[in-house]
């Protein structure tokens, strides 16, 4: 683990990453979701891939990059920018896993590969509007303990920069960024994700260019299973242009 300081209009962020196969000349660039870490990218794909140089990264607030202001997408955006530029990245093929989805798309790598992203607004149930609405209640009243019993897994523990920056990034609707992508880019998705479910994969594909959907078995961490399917399919896909 290294630790490199990055400045940028949001501020100042030491960002925490790992490098794998260091002398490898191509980058394949790890995102992780929201509440994760580079930990768990490092898991699913640490094996794979060896002829790139794999770069994890703990996003701020996440791991053990810490972060003292309140942020949105692209600040993130702005953050990773600055961070592989200061490391001579060549950001030609990023990986992002749900919420790291948002940002590598952003980040417009040459190759894209999402990993059940997150980007798409679904309208909310019945049971979720009625969950948010008691807690909007508990909180005017005064009842802020009882409130966070209905709190998001997502929330909880969470710090107060963190709690804001997660309410400026969670409903984003990423459908115009998605459809400017004009690059290649590989979907691969969970058939039982319930997080950001299946339609959220075919809305991303209808929307993009050139992309191509792969729907694995498994929930919306179904890539800890799947790392040698997802190179495999990569290198058919990707492998005779990079």
């Amino acid at each position: 683990m290294a630790l490199k300081e990055i400045k940028t209009k949001a501020g100042k962020f030491e960002i925490s990453y790992e490098i794998i196969n260091p002398k490898n000349k191509k980058d394949f660039i790890l995102l992780h979701g929201w509440g994760s870490d580079k930990e768990i990218m490092k898991k699913a794909f640490s094996s794979s891939f060896s002829d790139f140089r794999h770069i994890y990264i703990d996003m701020p607030g996440f791991g053990k990059s810490k972060n003292s202001a309140i942020l949105n997408s692209k600040d993130y955006k702005d953050i990773i920018e600055s961070f592989l530029n200061a490391i001579n990245s060549d950001k030609r093929i990023i990986a992002g896993h749900s919420f790291g989805g948002k940002i590598a798309t952003l980040l417009q790598p040459s190759f894209l590969i999402l990993l059940s992203s997150a980007g798409i607004v679904l309208k909310k149930t019945i049971k979720v509007k009625t969950k948010i609405l008691i807690f909007k209640l508990l909180k005017h009243s005064g009842l802020k303990k009882i409130g966070t019993f209905f709190a998001s897994k997502d929330v909880k523990n969470m710090d107060q920069n963190m709690y804001e920056t997660f309410k400026n990034v969670v409903d984003e609707d990423f459908e115009e960024i998605f459809r400017e992508y004009q690059k290649p880019a590989l979907l691969f998705w969970g058939d039982e994700d319930s997080a950001t479910p299946l339609e959220c994969a075919k809305k991303i594909d209808s929307l993009m260019n050139d992309s191509k959907l792969y729907v694995l078995k498994g929930d919306h961490y179904f890539f800890l299973n799947h790392a040698k399917t997802v190179e495999k399919t990569v290198k058919e896909e990707f492998y005779g242009q990079i």
